[in-house]
């Protein structure tokens, strides 16, 4: 993994995070217990903070960066699919921000949310919990079932299967 300093900003990781060898980790970024982050994903926190909550997967590709007066937060249980894009966000618990998704600034996901794959989140927008939000600009399609929910909570603990293997020498 590559943890990089910018200035005086410092990562701050959890011994019980994973963080991939060929992610970049840049600043004031907060990685807490639990969270998973994987290759070529890049955090980026020079002007502002990123914190990823516990047991939050930031997938393959996936990049946060964090402009001045606009922190990215994500709470527990998300996860920030392959190549989604976070710029000065609020991500709250048990999101999910699909595949190729982008959620610009000062933009909002609620608790339980689901950000559709190649979505675009605009800047402002408070996509609101329990919702599945899909197209360019995000429009609410449906709200989110338990079998959505269901399928967040397995995934994860597939990444977290993963890591596990990828731990073993």
């Amino acid at each position: 993994m590559v943890l990089r300093n910018f200035g005086e900003k410092k990562p701050s990781v959890s011994s019980k995070a994973y963080v991939d060898e060929a992610a970049v980790v840049i600043g004031d970024v907060r990685l807490l217990e639990g969270v998973t982050v994987w290759p070529g994903a890049i955090l980026r926190a020079d002007d502002d903070s990123v914190e990823i909550g516990r047991g939050s997967a930031v997938m393959d590709m996936a990049f946060a960066e964090a402009p001045r007066g606009r922190p990215i937060k994500v709470g527990e249980g998300c996860i920030i699919s392959h190549s989604a894009r976070l710029h000065g966000c609020t991500i709250s618990n048990s999101a999910l921000v699909g595949i190729g998704a982008i959620v610009l600034d000062g933009a909002s996901v609620g608790e339980g949310a689901i950000v559709g794959a190649g979505a675009l989140v605009t800047p402002g927008t408070k996509v609101p919990s329990g919702t599945v939000v899909l197209g360019s600009p995000a429009k609410i399609a449906r709200k989110a079932t338990e079998a959505d929910i269901a399928w967040l909570k397995k995934e994860l603990a597939a990444v977290a299967r993963k890591v596990a293997i990828y731990l073993e020498k």
